[in-house]
């Protein structure tokens, strides 16, 4: 496993950094790695499925061709 040095982090960020770990009961180093993972990690792409119905509420009294016409309306 790899090992990071962080050089010259400014004092207040690391007694931030080591609050939000006690508040979490994870040491520094667990609580900056739970940081960095959930900074770097991409969320799984959505499958064509998954994305049916998705925003419905949003449409759900819009009459679609009416939409359309102001849409288009709107850029001439």
């Amino acid at each position: 496993m790899a090992t990071l040095n962080v050089k010259s982090l400014p004092d207040k960020l690391y007694r931030s950094l080591c609050t939000r770990a006690r508040r979490h009961r994870r040491s520094t180093a667990q609580e900056v790695t739970q940081i960095l993972s959930a900074a770097l990690t991409q969320p799984e792409p959505l499958s064509l499925l998954e994305l049916r119905g998705l925003g419905k509420e949003v449409w759900r009294d819009v009459a679609a061709g009416e939409h359309v016409k102001r849409e288009r309306d709107a850029w001439d």
